[in-house]
């Protein structure tokens, strides 16, 4: 049995090699199923036993390059509290907010690739959304609960995973604004929009006014940054 699972383990590890050199080479779009098969020495039959489709194998590529940064998983390493819950909201912004800047690279194409999915069968989005929810939904939640519990949050709502994807939303979109050449609403390079959205969606969220200002302006340590946030810094 082990080695009926190294062997499945392996397959899929080489199929996702082969199809991160293809999708690095031809982008999402230039890229099919049967390139990534032949590139993995395999029949394209076998690579829908282990990836159905071509957006559910993007996505997973997608998802280990995120569980694979260093700083995030230091920033979901720390303790759930008020102070790691606006550290999250700050990444998460920071994150967001760099991508216009350099509308070539590759994560800004993402960004495209996933509101072109929204407004179409929207599978490339739905299992993004699922691998962000599960790597980051639940840190969001513990700390979200711990600054209620210390008198830093009041409840919002019944479901705290919703408010986690408000926040992801707003965040998006705000970016989403700015991807155009010329940007669709006025945010401009205004210095400080950034910890504008910050406050407002840690606002939406239930934070008070006096945990907002305790935390919002603290120095973050580059190494608690997602990787797209510190490399366009």
């Amino acid at each position: 049995m082990s080695t009926l699972r190294m062997t499945h383990d392996l397959r899929r590890e080489l199929i996702l090699n082969a199809a991160k050199r293809c999708f690095a080479r031809h982008g999402f779009a230039g890229t099919t199923t049967k390139s990534v098969a032949a590139a993995a020495s395999i029949s394209e039959g076998l690579l829908f036993k282990h990836f159905p489709t071509k957006s559910a194998l993007y996505a997973e590529i997608l998802a280990e390059e995120c569980e694979a940064d260093p700083g995030l998983h230091k920033l979901l390493g720390l303790p759930p509290s008020t102070e790691t819950l606006v550290i999250l909201i700050r990444g998460m912004v920071g994150h967001f907010m760099a991508l216009p800047a350099a509308p070539e690279q590759e994560d800004a194409q993402r960004m495209r690739l996933m509101f072109i999915s929204l407004l179409n069968d929207g599978e490339f989005a739905q299992l993004l959304f699922e691998k962000v929810g599960s790597l980051i939904g639940g840190a969001f939640a513990a700390s979200l609960d711990r600054a209620i519990a210390q008198g830093d949050a009041s409840p919002v709502g019944q479901a705290p995973v919703h408010l986690f994807w408000f926040a992801h939303h707003t965040a998006m979109m705000a970016a989403l604004s700015r991807l155009p050449p010329v940007p669709t609403l006025p945010y401009g390079n205004d210095p400080g929009l950034e910890r504008q959205l910050c406050e407002f969606i840690l606002r939406g969220i239930g934070l008070t006014q006096a945990a907002i200002a305790r935390y919002i302006d603290q120095d973050i340590s580059p190494d608690l940054l997602p990787a797209a946030t510190t490399e366009s810094a």
